[in-house]
């Protein structure tokens, strides 16, 4: 019986992968990698492969998704094989269902913990972690209303948490959901809803390529940060609950949010 490993790649480029993961890779009989659950803004396969002396196949949505991965499970049943995955392995759905699936067929599964865009953006804001509610996504709003995000970000705020956004992309055709679009969607919703969470003095906070040398970290209210130009994608949003007054320093120091906030702060 053969192995599959999922090796998290890390945010940015092939430099977040552990030495661990490297290793894995090494000793692999097949190596596949997908890129389209997330954005990797200088990631190069080439590098990677040379880094490695290891040739990559690279699976698209379809052969991992609509096909569970049947590529990697024939492939380990007999021999060992690693999963590249951007961020850390577990985080996506796709991930945990194939793994599922792998030990049930007797497969066995090991994973190589890699940067997670949770982590990383919550640290880049400086709120303190346990302090986050439910994580959301917020869709593309021309596919699917912010509904449900907007609903659970009114949930987390009734209890004083923060919500980390995560905002849609589609990487395979280049569609990365901004955090101007993000906050119009909920607007949108405000309309409809009227429970006066999306308003102009909304507290947000948006960040941009969390994990490269060069991110965009900024924190203002929502009628300003709705024409904020944040640079290149990929986007994250964090629309705080109630700040320890640590936390509102913190978005005055590292996220350029206006000095009122200590005022608002317990």
């Amino acid at each position: 019986m053969g192995k599959l490993v999922f090796v998290g790649l890390g945010l940015n480029d092939e430099r977040g992968l552990s030495l661990r993961g490297l290793e894995e890779i090494k000793s692999a009989d097949n190596v596949f990698a997908e890129l389209y659950t997330s954005l990797m803004p200088d990631f190069s396969f080439e590098r990677l492969e040379k880094m490695a002396k290891k040739e990559l196949q690279v699976l698209n949505r379809k052969e991992l998704e609509e096909r569970n991965g049947e590529i990697l499970l024939r492939a380990a049943e007999t021999d060992k094989v690693v999963l590249l995955v951007p961020g850390d392995p577990m985080i996506a759905t796709t991930h945990v269902a194939l793994r599922i699936e792998a030990e049930k067929r007797g497969i066995k599964t090991h994973l190589v913990h890699g940067a997670s865009i949770v982590s990383a953006v919550i640290g880049l804001s400086g709120l303190h972690g346990y302090k986050f509610g439910k994580t959301v996504t917020i869709p593309f709003p021309d596919e699917t209303p912010a509904e449900t995000p907007y609903e659970t970000i009114f949930q987390n705020r009734k209890l004083g948490l923060h919500t980390l956004c995560l905002l849609d992309i589609k990487t395979e055709e280049k569609r990365y959901l901004t955090i101007s679009e993000a906050l119009k969607a909920l607007k949108k919703v405000e309309k409809k809803r009227k429970k006066k969470l999306v308003q102009p003095n909304t507290l947000v906070l948006g960040i941009a390529r969390a994990g490269s040398e060069n991110p965009t970290v900024k924190a203002g209210f929502l009628q300003d940060m709705l024409s904020y130009d944040f640079g290149a994608p990929p986007f994250s949003l964090i629309i705080p609950g109630s700040l320890h007054f640590m936390e509102a320093e913190a978005l005055i120091v590292l996220a350029r949010a206006p000095k009122e906030l200590r005022e608002t702060a317990r």
